[in-house]
């Protein structure tokens, strides 16, 4: 069952401010999804976008089926499934 206590962000629009997916938490290497994606200004402020909405570092959103946790740096983190 997919989780409803989440907001679902869809997928990334290339026109709206979405901030970088990583594969690793910060506590690890960082190895970005898209190589050709730099961080920004997220980066620096300590919150994450995703099309053009703002979310607080600690905060999880499902993009699809894909469960991501805004971590600190500014990046999201792949963490699994949307469905429990």
């Amino acid at each position: 069952m997919r989780r409803s206590d989440l907001p679902n962000v869809g997928a990334p629009d290339p026109e709206l401010q979405t901030s970088p997916i990583v594969a690793h938490s910060a506590g690890e290497e960082l190895q970005a999804v898209d190589p050709g994606v730099q961080p920004d200004e997220a980066v620096e402020s300590g919150v994450c976008y995703f099309n053009g909405e703002e979310y607080r570092v600690g905060e999880y959103v499902c993009a699809g089926d894909e469960l991501l946790l805004c971590d600190k740096g500014g990046v999201w983190v792949r963490k699994g499934s949307c469905y429990q």
